[in-house]
């Protein structure tokens, strides 16, 4: 039997997640089924933090699975070891990870290391800058992608961080790497979460979801930022004034 068409953004739920992402995530993997052949569940995080902290991934531990932790930061990272201590199922790793192929600290080499299997379950990417080249250079199959954007920029727009110029990953670029390795966009939080090519029909989307996934952008996003942007516009001019007065 057919499941129902749905909109996963109307299951959105806050554990630890900031924008509902656990709620969304959780009807995925009810949807999908996940298991890997050991039974064992696998997702991986950066940057992690405490294991905690807005984290798109902890619930899913609190649940039983495995994760694979990076952290760059060496104090954030002893915050990091607290959690292991109480959930052993946590591979912490310290390391800033390169977006560039060559790069010996890619996430392709780090996790090398470890025992996830290539096509593990989740892969979470929320670094605040090169997010999208990370993924790029990536050649793992997780089921599931969630990943950081700058939602201000609406779709139709081209753009990478650099660092400089550009800030954030656009939703239209970040779409377009997700098409070449194999996925598709299957909710917008503020965050894209993608699905491997091969279960998207296990989830129930509407054709127009798949086949149009500007359709899924939140606009809510662009107004905030602009509000967000306009205040922060205002509190600076008015800093400016008053320093002139004194």
């Amino acid at each position: 039997m057919m499941k129902k068409k749905i909109k996963l953004i109307e299951y959105r739920k806050n554990v630890y997640s900031q924008n509902g992402e656990d709620g969304v995530l959780e009807e995925i993997f009810k949807r999908i089924n996940v298991a890997s052949s050991n039974n064992e569940k696998w997702c991986v995080e950066f940057g992690a933090w405490d294991g905690k902290h807005l984290s798109n991934t902890f619930h899913l531990v609190e649940q039983g699975w495995n994760a694979v932790y990076i952290e760059g930061d060496k104090e954030k990272y002893q915050d990091l070891l607290e959690t292991v201590k109480q959930y052993p199922k946590i591979k912490p790793i310290n390391a800033m990870v390169g977006f560039e192929e060559s790069d010996s600290n890619n996430l392709n080499n780090l996790l090398s290391g470890t025992k996830i299997p290539e096509d593990f379950d989740l892969l979470s990417i929320d670094i605040d800058s090169f997010d999208l080249a990370v993924w790029q250079c990536f050649v793992g199959k997780p089921k599931v992608v969630i990943i950081e954007i700058n939602s201000s920029i609406e779709p139709g727009i081209l753009q990478w961080h650099d660092g400089i110029f550009c800030q954030g990953n656009s939703f239209s670029s970040t779409i377009k790497v997700a098409e070449d390795k194999g996925y598709m966009l299957v909710c917008h939080t503020g965050n894209l979460i993608f699905l491997r090519e091969d279960l998207v029909q296990m989830i129930g989307l509407d054709n127009r979801s798949i086949h149009f996934p500007e359709t899924l952008f939140l606009n809510n996003w662009l107004s905030s930022k602009k509000n967000n942007s306009d205040n922060i516009t205002f509190f600076k001019k008015l800093k400016t004034k008053l320093k002139n007065l004194i």
